[in-house]
């Protein structure tokens, strides 16, 4: 119980009981329509002083007071203005046909919802839901929609992958067209990743083929770290043909990533982006960067990657690597390693090799906290967009697609009718 001081009084709370919910109540109310104008009521109320019938008194207060904001002139009916200008009250065809000519007409900059209501009214025009229906307008037009900006927001969850063990899964995407090329005429860089142990390959070509691309998987990652499980690339025509072909030859797993979502082969698309900042910051020449290629890669195998916490050297090899200061200016392990003899150093890296497969354990719990982080913070920004059969969408147009309307082509196309709901919300759809 709440007490109440004496001489406080307390206005009484009203609580109502309804047999439905109040939505129910609303949507009836809007769904109401006797054939007249919205200002009916304030119509014959200025004119005439009547009521509308079956209206008690605090309807008959609140009609009044709206009907203050009102004038007639001129057989028209107007609302008072603060600015000293009345605006003409319309209703159906009529705002039709403001909207439609303010907003798509001669002098039509097809702006948005709220732009084009304030648009309506400077230019002396009201009525009583014309924010709702221009804000429902703009949505509707076809023009807006095509031209509308792209959306950046991402429409699903993220789901990281992983890899169970080193050498394991393997990204490739090629950096290139470079310009202007290598001395050597160089002007692509085939790169692959490692996901387990972020430990990078790459080689540069002149031209990049399918059978270049198969070479370079046998050379430089089957015969080197052995048969992985599965590969990740996008659908780039050097990694059909013959690449594809030794991949099922060897009972590798293709993963492909489509144009519309390239983050799925997100690694390497950091390892591009890193190696090619590498390879700005120590060519000196724009001619030479083919030769500062396997320098860069040095680099960036013995620095710490921020997914493992620790370097892809010393995951893949199960030991650091030895950097050339470390000869010049001797460093504590140099030194202690050169005083052992032969089989106290044995000793002491068959003792490291009985404490690696912990490291690598470290290092995996460490990529998956780092991938629960990453997920949180993307997941936040996440839009679901519940798309059903038969629902009209567009489709983002990013593939670089020869238009005459050069940059005035629209960013979208379509509609297109959802003809099914496929796994992991994809959808088969048919242009409508």
């Amino acid at each position: 119980m709440v007490e109440i001081p004496n001489g406080v009084r307390l206005r009484p709370i009203v609580i109502e009981q309804r047999d439905k919910p109040v939505y129910e109540y609303v949507m009836t109310i809007d769904e109401l329509d006797d054939g007249l104008p919205w200002y009916h009521d304030i119509w014959n109320f200025i004119e005439k002083g009547e009521y509308p019938t079956g209206t008690d008194k605090k309807d008959q207060v609140a009609l009044r007071r709206l009907a203050s904001q009102y004038i007639i002139c001129g057989g028209k009916l107007y609302q008072r203005s603060h600015c000293g200008t009345h605006k003409l009250c319309v209703h159906g065809e009529e705002a039709s046909r403001i909207m439609e000519e303010i907003h798509e007409g001669v002098c039509g900059p097809h702006m948005n919802g709220m732009m084009l209501v304030k648009k309506i009214l400077r230019q002396g025009y009201y009525w009583s839901t014309m924010e709702t229906q221009c804000i429902e307008y703009v949505r509707r037009c076809h023009k807006c929609q095509i031209h509308a900006n792209l959306m950046h927001v991402p429409p699903s969850e993220l789901h990281s992958m992983t890899s169970p063990w080193p050498f394991s899964v393997w990204g490739i995407d090629v950096i290139g067209k470079i310009t202007p090329a290598a001395s050597n005429g160089h002007k692509f860089i085939l790169v692959a990743i490692d996901y387990f142990t972020k430990w990078v390959e790459a080689a540069s070509y002149t031209t990049l083929t399918a059978v270049q691309v198969a070479h370079f998987i046998k050379q430089n990652i089957i015969y080197r770290y052995g048969v992985p499980q599965a590969f990740v690339s996008d659908n780039g025509v050097h990694f059909k043909g013959r690449a594809a072909e030794t991949l099922e030859e060897f009972g590798i797993q293709v993963h492909k990533s489509t144009v519309y979502r390239p983050q799925t082969n997100g690694a390497v698309e950091a390892a591009n982006k890193t190696v090619k900042t590498i390879l700005e910051k120590t060519t000196e020449s724009t001619r030479n960067w083919h030769e500062q290629l396997p320098l860069a890669l040095w680099g960036y195998r013995t620095s710490i990657r921020t997914p493992t916490g620790a370097t892809p050297y010393s995951l893949g090899l199960r030991h650091e690597a030895v950097l050339p200061i470390e000869l010049e200016i001797p460093s504590l392990r140099i030194m202690a390693e050169s005083g052992n003899d032969e089989a106290e150093w044995q000793n002491a890296r068959f003792e490291e090799l009985m404490l690696f497969d912990e490291r690598r354990l470290k290092a995996l719990y460490h990529v998956q906290g780092y991938q629960r982080r990453i997920a949180r913070a993307f997941n936040k920004k996440v839009k679901f967009r519940n798309l059903q059969e038969s629902d009209m969408v567009l489709k983002e147009i990013r593939a670089p697609v020869f238009d005459p309307r050069g940059k005035f082509r629209p960013k979208w196309a379509g509609p297109y009718i959802i003809k099914k709901i496929l796994s992991r919300r994809s959808s088969a759809t048919h242009r409508s």
